[in-house]
């Protein structure tokens, strides 16, 4: 009730749905998720939620999960979110500022007709539309443990920094958001700066223009940047000017680059912590490889063939990720030790081997289980991270056969 508001069966319908198994077990057809093994009792994985059913057609599942929508998944996922928001581990705090990171990535979605008419799909140049319809995604991580804080969905069309409007209001005071240049529009970082306690960090581009206030050190200094008429006009509460701190650095094999912060103080934050600081930004990169590489298995899609169902499939894929990495927090903390030493593909290799022998043992043994899983995880620390570089360039080029060409409507 306290996800949907609806009767008890309503309650049962919402654990029933197959969503989150079809993200978690990628390769493994409906039927089989249901019905457990050839030869099990129908329905076995489920008796828990949904007691002598009997067997369950795949059509019936699927009208199911049209009559329950997306509103329960979503609110589902918020919740849990919103549950994991209070537990932080020390990893996640710098001086005294809670770390997140903002970033987008798009989904493959089935070719069909639905799918292309409401998400779109990338033009290829000389190659045409592109060879599936693309759900972009943008989420607000916390990047000391990877859990999600809270995503927007949107199509391709949709740009990243609108969905991330939506996002800006989510974040705790006391917070530090980092971000990719390619969110820095000022009119919204303006904005964002009003709530108190709520700073950002992101690297510069290279137009942007400023006058100088006061030089901390001549790689730090405090500065205004202008905003545009136009802007203005658009935006008659915007002031003239706004003053942030930029901070330049260089890296071993790159040009000189600089960053812009709302961290004014110098002597609290320190510049040569933002820097180093700034590149936790690409944990955000590796949140979205555990989910398209590990936990989706580098399918070229998802599964579903309609707008509502893919976006069912997601937040049940956002569920269960945020349901192995809060299970992951948890014993990172009794072990002392980063939430990121433990791996995420053997936590959830493991979790998936437990749901699929749960179903054999007695209700009642099912904690005592649960306990030997967390032993078992305990055995999944990682090594410290080393510090390396790898150049962005691909491992497989694009091939040169012929696109193939996709059926007229009938």
């Amino acid at each position: 009730n306290f996800v949907t508001g609806t009767t008890r069966s309503g309650f049962t319908q919402l654990w029933g749905t197959p969503a989150p198994g079809l993200s978690c077990w990628k390769r493994r057809s409906l039927a089989t998720l249901l019905e457990g093994f050839p030869g099990a009792v129908p329905c076995d994985h489920l008796h828990l939620v949904l007691p002598d059913t009997g067997s369950i057609k795949s059509t019936s599942v699927t009208e199911a999960r049209d009559r329950l929508g997306v509103a329960p998944l979503q609110r589902l996922f918020e919740l849990l979110a919103e549950h994991e928001a209070v537990r932080r581990s020390p990893a996640e705090v710098w001086r005294g500022l809670q770390l997140f990171g903002l970033d987008g990535t798009i989904f493959p979605v089935p070719d069909s007709p639905e799918n292309r008419r409401f998400f779109g799909s990338p033009s290829s140049g000389t190659r045409g539309e592109g060879a599936y319809p693309q759900c972009r995604l943008v989420a607000l991580m916390h990047l000391g443990s990877h859990l999600l804080r809270a995503v927007r969905l949107g199509t391709y069309q949709q740009s990243e920094l609108s969905l991330a409007d939506e996002l800006f209001p989510v974040l705790p005071e006391q917070s530090l958001l980092i971000m990719d240049r390619g969110f820095a529009c000022w009119r919204r970082l303006f904005e964002f700066s009003q709530h108190p306690g709520r700073f950002w960090l992101l690297r510069g581009k290279k137009n942007l223009t400023w006058q100088v206030v006061h030089t901390h050190r001549a790689s730090d200094l405090e500065v205004d940047v202008n905003f545009s008429p136009p802007a203005r006009k658009v935006n008659p509460g915007l002031p003239a000017t706004m003053r942030v701190r930029v901070i330049f650095y260089r890296r071993p094999g790159f040009s000189r680059q600089y960053l812009i912060t709302s961290l004014l103080d110098p002597l609290r934050y320190p510049a040569r912590e933002l820097v180093k600081l700034y590149h936790q930004r690409w944990e955000v990169e590796l949140g979205f490889d555990e989910l398209k590489t590990h936990t989706l298995e580098r399918e070229e899609a998802l599964r579903s063939r309609s707008p509502e169902r893919i976006q069912q499939e997601l937040y049940g894929l956002l569920i269960v990720y945020n349901l192995v990495r809060s299970k992951m927090v948890k014993i990172a903390q009794r072990l002392d030790v980063s939430p990121l030493r433990v791996s995420y593909r053997l936590a959830l290799l493991l979790m998936r081997n437990f749901w699929l022998s749960a179903w054999v043992v007695a209700a009642g043994r099912v904690p005592q289980q649960l306990e030997h899983l967390t032993a078992d995880l305990e055995l999944l620390l990682l090594p410290e991270r080393r510090r390396r570089h790898q150049p962005r360039v691909v491992k497989v080029k694009m091939s040169n056969y012929r696109k193939k060409p996709r059926p007229s409507p009938a």
